[in-house]
């Protein structure tokens, strides 16, 4: 956590420095981006997971924080990398799995999550509130949104002075949608109104000051904003740095704080650059990379089909969509296609819920026979060149191998590039 936080201090005195946030728990993703972080010689490497992901009660990938901690630093001891250069952040940590229940059941859910977190070792802490429980009213009033934030950071304090070691940093604000991009066609997105990020910094500070968390404030490092980014199933919404001029200049007189983007997947590398430029210097990522996963796994599935004899063949494709279909609990409510549109909804959506179904074990089993099967028949050049050309570039400047593991990775890898190179602009972009 000190290399993020000089980071963020040289930001402050003007460089154009940024951190990507790598939010995926597929272990493929989190091997690339410590490869990748080995290779680019970065001093710290951003992990996080969201309240859906990981919680006490196993959230979706069933796994409760400290299962997250040991899963990230068994792969960083598989690849040889540093656990100490490794920052871990829950994004989101609030009612958010528990809104169903009342507000007084949802926060104490919460606050045992967030102290949980804080247990396992997660030192970088969003505190998200923002969502309605059961009874409360739609849109939920900011006070009551900072009272529950408040509540929650006395929590991680709490467990902090438990459990020892660095103190957590926090992050405050929120963005909309929730996690994971929109659920619906993106109209009329808007950029925050400067002053009410600002006014949204006053009232986290008047009301930790006042709960005597006064020294939990010097240690909020960023405020979640809206930079009008944003994608949906289909489109992505491109950042307009004239659009969000006047917020960017908001941030620079506020001691210790950046803004931090949610949804920047997709984005340009030109797009990220500018973002970090103007002090939206945590780029969160998660389906994007999942998305570059999904496109490199249905090559080889291409590849497999024009190189594999059909009795012999894996056919993943074929098996994760069918299961999609046969489990429709993750998408069932975010595509209402019909037909061929769901069609492509379920294989090629930016939203990415294939992303929530990589686990299924006879979608790992069939993931597993292609890789077997491309081992057995190295995919020729030509295909490569065809359908997993970043790959190829890789292979060819010896950063991997045929090994479908390595051409993966070598994919996933593109777009950590980019956001490397957006957060180090003058890096030895190796």
């Amino acid at each position: 956590m000190h290399a993020m936080l000089d980071l963020i201090e040289r930001h402050k005195r003007g460089e154009a420095l940024g951190i990507a946030s790598v939010c995926s728990a597929h272990p493929i993703v989190i091997e690339a981006a410590l490869r990748h972080a080995l290779r680019v010689d970065a001093p710290v490497v951003l992990f996080e997971a969201t309240c859906n992901q990981v919680n006490q009660d196993g959230g979706y990938t069933g796994m409760t924080p400290a299962d997250f901690v040991r899963f990230v630093h068994g792969i960083a001891d598989a690849v040889g990398f540093d656990r100490a250069r490794i920052a871990l952040g829950g994004d989101h940590l609030g009612p958010n799995p528990w809104t169903a229940l009342d507000a007084a059941a949802a926060m104490d859910k919460a606050e045992t999550m967030v102290e949980a977190y804080v247990a396992a070792g997660f030192r970088k802490i969003h505190l998200d509130c923002s969502m309605a429980c059961a009874g409360d009213p739609v849109p939920l009033p900011e006070p009551v949104i900072v009272e529950r934030a408040v509540r929650l950071c006395r929590a991680a304090e709490a467990a902090h002075a438990h459990a020892g070691g660095e103190p957590p940093v926090y992050v405050i604000g929120t963005e909309v949608p929730v996690p994971g991009g929109a659920t619906e066609a993106i109209e009329g997105l808007e950029v925050t109104a400067p002053e009410a990020a600002l006014a949204t910094i006053a009232a986290h500070r008047e009301a930790f000051a006042a709960a005597g968390l006064g020294d939990a404030w010097t240690r909020v490092i960023a405020s979640v904003v809206q930079p009008g980014v944003e994608f949906d199933h289909h489109d992505v919404v491109d950042y307009r740095p004239e659009a969000a001029r006047t917020l960017s200049d908001a941030i620079a007189g506020v001691p210790g704080m950046v803004f931090e983007a949610h949804s920047t997947d997709y984005q340009t590398r030109e797009a990220l650059a500018a973002l970090v430029r103007d002090h939206f210097a945590i780029l969160k990522v998660g389906p994007g990379l999942t998305f570059a996963l999904r496109e490199a796994l249905w090559a080889l599935d291409a590849i497999e089909r024009e190189t594999i004899e059909p009795e012999a063949r894996a056919n993943l494709r074929e098996v994760a969509t069918a299961r999609m279909r046969e489990r429709p609990e993750y998408w069932q409510r975010y595509y209402h296609a019909q037909g061929r549109q769901l069609d492509i909804d379920l294989s090629w959506s930016l939203s990415d819920r294939i992303r929530y179904y990589w686990p299924d074990p006879a979608i790992e089993q069939a993931r597993e026979r292609l890789f077997a099967n491309l081992r057995d028949r190295p995919p020729p050049l030509p295909l490569l060149s065809q359908h997993l050309p970043h790959a190829l570039h890789a292979l060819r400047h010896g950063r991997a191998t045929r090994d479908p593991h390595a051409l993966v990775m070598a994919h996933v890898t593109t777009v950590l590039d980019d956001y490397h190179r957006a957060c180090h602009p003058h890096h030895d972009h190796r």
